[in-house]
């Protein structure tokens, strides 16, 4: 047995936590995953829909070339893949990029006829796609459509020199939907059509190895009044559970409001925040995402950091923009006292405005970036876990009202 294969069989009884592939790919412990993105033990013996993690991000961008540019020079992403005119993909370019555990794909429309450059007319840039990893496909698409969710494809095996994928995808809000991948049985750089591929980008001297290790959780956006109709998809379909809830004086401002609810798989190794927006003076931000997305999608990623602080201060020397948190933030003596203390003095989060929460398990940092296309739509959060298992929801008031400041400014409050 190798010491590769060791670390994997960490003797954690009942959590379904052993290491998947890309994590350990990543050089990820399970000490390391349990802080980073707040795992827990659970049964997995009574678990329906059996998830191993996350497999990709896939997103439709407008030019797949440049976002990959950009997720490489910004974001510290390492490009490990590629699909596309060169080897025979006629229809669209693909990029495959990772950073510790996680997978993106980019997809951008080659031939103007692509159903793809069509999601972009529509969409803009966001993400189509949210891939799951698990271990028998087939199960859990007859648990999918014995709970009545929509298969828009079937299992099916692909195969290449490298191997077979077993693979299938079910709908989810709007046109989003969750491809599960059961690559156990293959061993290329992404799936059969892929061809292993290194970017000629070098990254600066300094540069971290990487920004950020790991996914923590996606949100989606739906419209009012069906937010609980996908919290019983996921609970009813594929057996997830519900960690939290924001409504009310939780969740809003003098001059917006939004309503939502958390729902992970038994370990909260995937977690879904799922937003509706509420009546209020204005207009909030998920009437904002719904109007330019044109309907329910994907707004946010969390990725998990260990240090935060280097992460912003590499993101910021590569441009990424985030959004300001005032300095009446940090001298609130409420905050100060709830929060105790962290491993960052508060001045350190301030000159960055990275933001500060404590729940009854821990605490956690987290920052939130600008939108990152041309519509106000998806963007990201870098979070650092240290115990807590929470959102963030002693920050949600200075974040909304973060947000609504970049709202006034696009007219769009």
């Amino acid at each position: 047995m190798t010491s590769t294969d060791a670390r994997t069989a960490a003797d954690v009884p009942s959590t379904g936590g052993a290491l998947t592939t890309d994590e350990l790919k990543a050089d990820l412990t399970l000490d390391q995953l349990r802080q980073l993105v707040g795992l827990v033990e659970y049964d997995e013996e009574g678990d329906v829909f059996p998830v191993t993690g996350w497999d990709a991000i896939v997103f439709v961008v407008g030019n797949a070339t440049q976002a990959a540019h950009y997720y490489q020079a910004a974001w510290g992403m390492e490009l490990v893949a590629y699909s596309g005119p060169e080897n025979g993909n006629r229809d669209h370019k693909s990029f495959v990029l990772r950073s510790g555990s996680i997978r993106f794909v980019l997809n951008g429309a080659v031939d103007p006829d692509s159903p793809l450059a069509d999601h972009h007319r529509r969409h803009g840039d966001g993400v189509v796609d949210i891939a799951l990893e698990v271990p028998d496909v087939d199960r859990c698409i007859a648990q999918a459509r014995r709970a009545g969710a929509r298969v828009v494809r079937e299992p099916e095996d692909v195969t290449d020199e490298h191997g077979t994928v077993r693979i299938a995808s079910i709908a989810t809000y709007g046109e989003t939907v969750h491809t599960l991948v059961d690559r156990s049985r293959y061993s290329g750089p992404y799936l059969p059509g892929y061809v292993a591929k290194r970017s000629t980008y070098e990254k600066r001297e300094g540069q971290p190895r990487r920004i950020f290790q790991a996914l923590d959780h996606v949100v989606g956006n739906v419209e009012l009044g069906h937010m609980d109709e996908w919290v019983d998809f996921y609970n009813r379909v594929m057996g997830f559970v519900n960690m939290a809830e924001f409504i009310g004086d939780d969740i809003a401002t003098d001059y917006s409001a939004l309503m939502s609810k958390v729902v992970a798989n038994g370990n909260h190794r995937v977690k879904f925040p799922l937003n509706e927006p509420a009546v209020a003076k204005k207009r909030s931000q998920i009437d904002e995402y719904l109007e330019f997305y044109r309907g329910p999608g994907a707004q946010h990623l969390a990725v998990a950091t260990g240090d935060i602080i280097a992460s912003v201060d590499a993101l910021r020397a590569n441009g990424v923009e985030f959004l300001s948190t005032p300095d009446s933030y940090y001298e609130d003596p409420e905050l100060r006292a709830r929060i105790g203390e962290v491993r960052v003095p508060i001045e350190e989060l301030q000159k960055r405005g990275i933001l500060v929460d404590r729940d009854e398990d821990g605490y956690l940092l987290q920052i939130f970036t600008r939108p990152l296309g041309d519509r106000p739509t998806v963007f990201f959060e870098l979070i650092e876990r240290h115990g807590s298992l929470g959102f963030g929801k002693g920050n949600f008031k200075a974040l909304f009202e973060a947000i609504e400041r970049e709202q006034e400014l696009r007219g769009n409050l």
